[in-house]
């Protein structure tokens, strides 16, 4: 492993420098990614691509010969970063109006064809933002439209709204389009927080200046604003609860000011949040109560909390859990008891002013289908009071950046890792189970032959093994192994490895440890046969078939051995697309039916879970179909079992010639008729183990306890008693 991982690493050095001229010419997103958009397909009528502004990243649109306005990367003026960690590539139109003629999702790395939402779809809610008036959402901060969600995608959808928004407003004052002109810097007066001021200590009187501001919401407000949606959906869904009951109290303070620190957090907190920030950075405190929470759940999946939005004119601040910390007591005199109370980072390099207005958004989403939901938002505002700032003489006026600067490498590489040890460190839970079926299960295998000893006992510590590897680590913590993840693995050793991707699941990251391991002890049936959750569906439905004596098909064993290599054609068919398109290579891979079954529980669309439904229908006549013959995940892992070091699985020497009980009775058909194990098939669900040891069906077994009855039968001659008259030698005998 180490000489072709130094092989790769030496390619991917050579093919660097080879082009490197390449990447050095190319400065910006929108100059690398031109050559692939049609102008026509981004504006309706526009026939060609103009001059290249020469001061920003914007390009001229044309039509007949004549420009009708500006197009740009998103990413070249504003930070994209969305769930996978990469930034997402929208382009867009304006023209000297201001107003959004254009739009289109050039490049994403978003896993959204891999959770079962089609591409197409969010391509097609990315083309709505066409008309959209930049002047209308600069004088509203970036509010004056309505944002749709596609349930499923929410943070990938609004990580979009925000570039689209922001950049399209920074390119527009840059150009001076709609009258949007880049404002003066130095003139009116300049403020900068006070440090000497002072903050009350008690809590209403905080509330009371100003220090704290409030959105407080009930039911009947919450109700009244989802009936004044277009989707009917959203009023037959209202909340049951009583009109007046709370549905979110929120609060928040700019906790980054010295005084409001102390009063809000205390002294202690105080100095641990400014050993947290970095020079320029900024944090409020958002505190809430009632039915509906701020934060949610969706940042421990996708590291954004989804919920909430800082917007400040054109700068707007969406947190990811590296910029959070929570709040486990607030210090102020007679704080109410709060639900939730949490620590929010505002970068340096957000462009945020302290002294400025900011709101806080509230997202607000109400379920109206089986996986649909409908959203609403609400800001609750907030000022620095005139007691925390001070005048201060206006700055010499200074140059207007030309873009904003993309984030560095390195700034990039900090920030994945404060994300993956942030992920880390929620997945307690998940990662202590995970290492005690890792432990057991290593138990096992290692003192197979006790654990195999009693037949009905192990059948059940087998099958609750499978149920808890299908619910939790399937249904419930998504730890589904894939070839996908191989197909990436693969492809950053050649493009430039980084550990830092893979940490972001821990559970795939340890599973895929744990398999690495096993391969050498046990093959691939560690993980096919105990830790899969969709193997573990199929052996349990099979079961269930036994059950209710569904006649279960055992193929000859000709065809059956000719089947098997139909899942390592699957493989290196989908291994073949991954070197030259990882994006197809991922499409084809719903070969495997992991994401369907396991990962969106069914729900999706019917394509989908009618061949989920035919792989499990097949797998009640023939246990295991879809692992035996079709699984590339199986046949990856079944190359390198070959480098396995020991042999584990007891044999006799009549295994296979003459007896044919343990071959007949695997359930995966992986014994030869000749008595041998094939590593390769084998699941390692030690049913043969069983056998082995079975007094009642291993013939050989049979056998050596006959013999042993038979030797312990017979009688010692040397302890009868002759003495008798009438007793013969040769009666004793018999």
């Amino acid at each position: 492993m180490t000489t072709l991982r130094f092989l790769l690493q030496s390619f991917a050095f050579v093919l660097a420098l080879a082009l490197y001229p390449l990447a050095a010419s190319a400065e910006t997103v929108l100059s690398k990614l031109l050559p692939k958009i049609d102008a026509a397909a981004l504006v309706e009528g526009a026939d060609a691509f103009g001059a290249t502004h020469p001061d920003i990243a914007a390009i001229e649109v044309l039509k007949g010969g004549s420009a009708i306005g500006w197009a740009f990367i998103t990413s070249d003026f504003v930070s994209t970063t969305g769930y996978s960690g990469k930034p997402i590539h929208t382009m867009v139109a304006v023209d000297e109006d201001a107003q959004v003629i254009g739009v289109s999702l050039v490049k994403h790395y978003e896993p959204i064809v891999l959770i079962g939402i089609p591409d197409s779809k969010v391509k097609a809610l990315v083309a709505n933002y066409r008309g959209l008036d930049l002047v209308a959402e600069a004088k509203s901060g970036g509010s004056a439209h309505t944002l749709d969600i596609i349930s499923g995608a929410t943070v990938t959808i609004m990580v979009i709204d925000d570039s689209i928004i922001r950049s399209g407003l920074k390119v527009a004052r840059q150009l001076g389009l709609g009258g949007l002109a880049v404002e003066e810097t130095g003139t009116g007066p300049q403020f900068e927080i006070d440090p000497d001021a002072t903050a009350a200590t008690d809590w209403m009187t905080l509330e009371g200046d100003g220090t704290l501001r409030r959105l407080a919401l009930d039911v009947g407000q919450v109700n009244d604003a989802f009936a004044a949606m277009d989707d009917p959906r959203a009023a037959k869904r209202a909340l049951t609860e009583a009109p007046e009951t709370t549905f979110i109290q929120m609060q928040t303070a700019l906790v980054s000011h010295p005084a409001i620190g102390r009063a809000v957090l205390g002294e202690a907190v105080s100095n641990n949040l400014t050993d947290w920030l970095d020079d320029g950075d900024h944090a409020v405190a958002i505190v809430g109560r009632g039915l509906y929470s701020f934060k949610g759940s969706g940042y421990v999946r996708g590291g954004i909390f989804d919920r909430i939005v800082l917007i400040q004119n054109d700068v707007s601040v969406r947190f990811r859990d590296r910029m959070h910390k929570r709040i486990n007591t607030i210090a102020a005199d007679a704080a109410p008891v709060f639900n939730e109370a949490d620590l929010f980072k505002i970068p340096a390099d957000s462009g945020f002013d302290p002294t400025q207005p900011f709101r806080i958004q509230l997202l607000v989403q109400r379920e109206v289908g089986a996986i649909e939901k409908v959203f609403t938002t609400f800001d609750l505002g907030y000022q620095l009071p005139e007691k925390y700032i001070r005048q201060i003489a206006a700055p010499a006026p200074a140059d207007v950046p030309v873009a904003v600067e993309t984030v560095t490498s390195q700034t990039e590489a900090d920030a994945h890792r404060a994300l993956w040890q942030r992920i880390w460190a929620g997945k307690k839970v998940e990662i202590a189970v995970l290492a005690i079926m890792l432990t057991i299960l290593t138990g096992v295998f290692f003192f197979q032959t006790l654990a195999t000893r009693n037949a009905r006992g192990f059948y059940w510590f087998r099958i609750g093994f499978l149920t808890v590897t299908l619910v939790y680590l399937g249904w419930i913590a998504n730890a589904q192994l894939s070839v996908v993840n191989l197909m990436a693995l693969f492809g950053s050793l050649v493009s430039g490895f980084s550990w830092q991707a893979f940490l972001l699941d821990p559970l795939t990251f340890i599973l895929w440890f744990a398999v690495a391991a096993a391969l050498l002890f046990w093959g691939r049936g560690a993980y096919c046969g105990w830790l899969c959750p969709f193997g573990a569906l199929q052996e349990l439905l099979n079961q269930v078939a036994r059950k209710l004596r569904i006649p279960q098909w055992t193929l000859p064993w000709g065809l059956h051995e000719r089947l098997w290599p139909l899942k390592y054609m699957i493989f290196l068919g989908l291994f073949g697309v991954s070197l030259t398109s990882i994006e197809q290579a991922e499409r084809l891979a719903e070969v495997e039916p992991f994401k369907t079954a396991i990962i969106l529980n069914f729900v999706r669309a019917w394509p989908f879970v009618a061949y989920v439904a035919a792989l499990l229908i097949a797998g009640l006549f023939v246990e295991r179909f879809f692992c035996r013959y079709l699984c590339p995940l199986g046949a990856a892992l079944a190359i390198p079992a070959r480098l396995r070091m020991f042999d584990w699985l007891k044999r006799y020497h009549e295994c296979g010639n003459p007896c044919q009980t343990c071959a007949h009775q695997c359930p995966v058909q992986a014994i030869h008729p000749t008595g041998e194990i094939n590593p390769n098939e084998c699941v390692n669900c030690l049913h043969c183990q069983v056998l082995y040891q079975s007094k009642t069906t291993c013939p050989v077994v049979i056998k050596k306890i006959k013999r042993r009855e038979k030797v312990g039968a017979a009688p010692d001659l040397t302890r009868v008693n002759l003495g008798h008259p009438n007793q013969t030698k040769q009666q004793v005998t018999n």
